[in-house]
């Protein structure tokens, strides 16, 4: 694709965001409706949309009943609509556009939102944003499939509707362009960044437009944090990351206890639903979304015991309920436990050693941003995801430093995140890198073959043939020749697999062109190696011709397959090659380049 035409692709999905941001703010609001709706429906028998939580309700020992109620139309809704909606929903989406080219089915539109908004609304431990996402991200990939569009920017207006579906619920435009990227993108480039950024804008308007504009979770300010002070914060990530990596184990091998059972997977549900029911008669406060316990946390309103009680039943009955299969998200239970876990360490340290200036609270983001960093392995979502939900950007400091230490030591400690544990058992590689593509800031110039010699295009093919079966390194030396005109001019091209056909041919009379391509595809010396590779696979051809721009007859080099992996090379020399140091001694783990003799080419 040209450059201009690249440019008018992302012009139009950027226009085309605008209004996808704009449903997905109006979908994720009439999703926050439909679960308070069920709430009020469910727990204490009236029809309304209020804000409502299952605290507070008067059934007493029936409540054990609600969760199980919803389980059981989970189940029915998985196994005659979609099992798709089963989960939290970002591992699947990563999954369609890893290997199904961004293509969602447009059922998922109202099944997945329909089976959340039943499952939260009837006590399940979850978050409405996991969902959200999720459905947002089917919206733009089926908005994609309405019209002619590639798989990439499928991709992109499918991580534009993610990020509006996050950005509406919380208000939070930036960290949801990051979760965008990180987790669904797979890329930092303006064709896709650029439609996400503005989706996910227009969502956060539109939700200051027709709903609250203060933060989520309000706080209490902080003071500064100096360097002795960033210490424990950088200890707390260190924990809090270990935790996160126990966190996802443990959740998958409920998941998988649950595969083993005797039972259809239909009722796993309602199974994972009792429990659910169990700790929510115990505890209350476990069922449901949760949002206020988090700004409880955040904010040190409760006493250490609650907090402990509090967190760990919400992980029994949060883990037990993904486990089965239910339709719900993560990122709410993350926070929960995160921030109680930072809560209960920051007060114990604050009374253990007082010379530090460690307050409970400040630990509590921390450890609230440090656990889904540390789970997803999202890390700059993670940071600014917690200064926009809080309102606090005085806060990046301890969080980017409490983030960093959890990302290392869940990295180190597992290979895979919550996210990506499901699709990698699956087989399907999950990339976790982002770097600028080599081929695209490397000229043809740096790495084509200069030293060719070509041949005249009318040397007899009974010749060639010769040469080749005599092992000459004059025709040996490289799969393909290229062949000039009288005048030196390039003519045409003859590969190794045009010689055996003519060979077949047993020999017949002419010139060697007879067996080549007069029709050449060509690069020029200051084309990027990317373009060129473009061509290559375009065409399904192994090499070019490096001609003159101003002369396209005029030969100047020659590309082959051996080239173009030398830039390949090149990156990773510079990332395993160590250089002589005054303390140690150079050790190479990639050989160097051989000398170009193209005999791969």
């Amino acid at each position: 694709m040209s450059g201009s035409m690249a440019r008018r692709r992302v012009l139009l999905l950027s226009l085309v965001a605008i209004p996808l941001g704009l449903a997905m703010a109006g979908v994720a609001a009439f999703l926050m409706d439909l679960i308070n709706l069920i709430t009020n429906l469910a727990f204490f028998g009236r029809f309304s949309i209020e804000h409502a939580s299952p605290v507070g309700n008067p059934l007493g020992l029936w409540v054990i009943g609600v969760p199980v109620a919803g389980g059981v139309i989970i189940g029915l809704m998985a196994r005659y609509g979609s099992q798709a909606i089963r989960g939290h929903g970002i591992p699947e989406a990563m999954e369609q556009i890893l290997e199904n080219r961004s293509r969602i089915p447009a059922r998922m539109t109202w099944l997945k939102p329909l089976s959340a908004a039943i499952s939260i609304g009837t006590g399940g431990p979850f978050g409405a944003e996991g969902p959200i996402i999720a459905t947002g991200g089917a919206g733009g990939s089926v908005l994609g499939q309405l019209f002619s569009t590639t798989a990439a920017e499928r991709k992109t207006l499918l991580a534009a509707g993610a990020a509006a579906g996050m950005s509406a619920t919380f208000g939070s435009p930036v960290s949801a362009v990051l979760l965008a990227v990180e987790l669904l993108l797979f890329e930092f480039k303006p064709r896709s960044f650029l439609p996400v950024a503005l989706a996910s804008a227009v969502a956060a308007a539109a939700r200051n437009a027709w709903g609250p504009t203060e933060a989520v979770f309000a706080m209490k300010a902080f003071a500064p944090v100096g360097l002795a002070d960033l210490s424990f914060y950088l200890l707390l990530g260190v924990v809090v990351g270990a935790l996160a990596v126990q966190v996802t184990k443990a959740v998958y091998w409920i998941e998988d206890t649950f595969e083993r059972l005797p039972v259809h997977w239909m009722w796993w549900p309602a199974l994972g639903a009792v429990v659910v029911g169990a700790v929510g008669f115990l505890e209350p406060a476990t069922l449901g979304v949760g949002y206020s316990n988090i700004s409880d946390l955040l904010n040190a309103s409760l006493p250490l015991t609650a907090v402990a009680l509090l967190c760990t039943l919400k992980f029994v009955s949060w883990s037990v309920a993904l486990g089965s299969g239910t339709s719900g998200g993560t990122l709410a239970p993350l926070l929960t436990f995160g921030s109680g876990a930072g809560l209960i360490l920051g007060t114990l340290a604050a009374a253990w050693f007082p010379s530090f200036h460690i307050q409970p609270h400040l630990a509590a983001l921390v450890g609230m941003a440090a656990l889904f960093a540390g789970a997803s392995q999202a890390l700059m979502a993670s940071v600014v995801f917690a200064c926009e939900t809080t309102g606090h950007v005085d806060g990046l400091l301890p969080l980017l430093g409490g983030c960093c230490a959890a990302v290392m030591t869940a990295r180190f400690m597992a290979r895979n995140s919550i996210m990506s544990e499901k699709i990698a058992r699956r087989g399907i590689f999950v990339p976790s890198q982002y770097e600028a593509d080599v081929y695209a800031h490397t000229s043809v110039s740096q790495v084509m073959e200069t030293d060719i010699r070509p041949f005249p295009a009318e040397t007899p093919v009974g010749e060639f043939l010769a040469k080749l079966a005599a092992n000459d390194p004059a025709v040996c030396r490289r799969q393909a020749h290229l062949l000039t005109d009288a005048s030196g001019a390039l003519a045409g091209i003859v590969t190794r697999g045009d010689l055996v056909k003519a060979a077949e041919a047993s020999l017949p009379e002419g010139p060697v062109l007879r067996f080549g391509t007069a029709h050449l595809v060509v690069t020029y010396p200051d084309e990027s190696l990317q373009a060129a590779v473009e061509k290559l696979l375009r065409h399904d051809i192994g090499r070019l011709p490096v001609v003159d721009r101003e002369t396209p007859t005029r030969i100047v080099g020659y590309l082959g397959r051996a080239a173009i992996l030398s830039a390949r090379g090149k990156l990773l020399r510079e990332e395993s090659d160590r250089e002589p140091g005054w303390l140690g001694n150079r050790k190479s783990v990639i050989p160097p380049p051989r000398a170009k003799s193209g005999f791969t080419n």
